[in-house]
């Protein structure tokens, strides 16, 4: 158990960043950072590089669209610049649509407070990813992440880890079982989910790794 943790400790320090952290976002279970990491989520759910998703994030944040209202209130194309700005053309425009799709959806069904979410699915993880599925443009792979760096806000939800961060805990040889990997990370679960991506999709993480 001691050399698990201490390999949990290593992939931590070098690729412990969580992708709400690349993307500037302040995680609390508060309406702005909740609604701010959905918005991540749809980003992130194209076949899109993750550092271009987690750039255009900020740039959206940096022009003020970081509520559902403020989204509401922007035109499209104030969208698509700043989208276009981080480069993420390929899906700019497709993009600027969901997103005022998704900010529409958590006005109406949640009074722009993603906490209500959680709270009418009974805090249960199944029920809060479907709910999620409902916000075009998201689904399992946007739900999955949203949960997978949500759960250190909402505790209710870990420990989430999904197939990807899995896999690469037991190519480390750690635990494949969720609450065992979850029981590692000393309160950090989001973070070492974040990791265990990280691992599997980086060439060059999984080569200092084996340092």
């Amino acid at each position: 158990m001691a050399s698990d943790k201490e390999l949990v400790r290593r992939l931590l320090r070098r690729a412990g960043t969580t992708y709400a952290q690349e993307a500037g976002i302040r995680l609390r279970n508060q309406p702005m950072p909740l609604f701010q990491l959905l918005m991540l989520c749809l980003l992130a759910s194209k076949p899109i590089d993750s550092a271009i998703a987690a750039r255009a994030a900020r740039e959206l944040f940096a022009t003020g669209l970081r509520t559902p209202h403020t989204v509401l209130k922007a035109d499209r194309q104030t969208l698509i610049d700043a989208l276009g700005r981080a480069d993420y053309r390929r899906y700019d425009e497709s993009a600027a649509s969901q997103l005022i799709d998704l900010a529409q959806t958590a006005q109406t069904n949640y009074g722009g407070d993603l906490r209500l979410l959680a709270e009418r699915g009974g805090r249960d993880l199944a029920a809060a990813a479907q709910a999620l599925k409902t916000f075009t443009g998201l689904g399992d792979v946007g739900a999955s992440i949203f949960l997978r760096e949500v759960q250190d806000v909402w505790p209710w939800a870990r420990s989430t880890f999904d197939d990807r961060a899995l896999n690469a805990a037991r190519e480390l040889g750690l635990p494949g079982d969720p609450r065992e990997l979850g029981a590692l990370s000393q309160g950090r679960n989001a973070q070492l989910a974040a990791a265990l991506v990280r691992y599997a999709a980086d060439a060059g993480i999984r080569e200092r790794m084996a340092e």
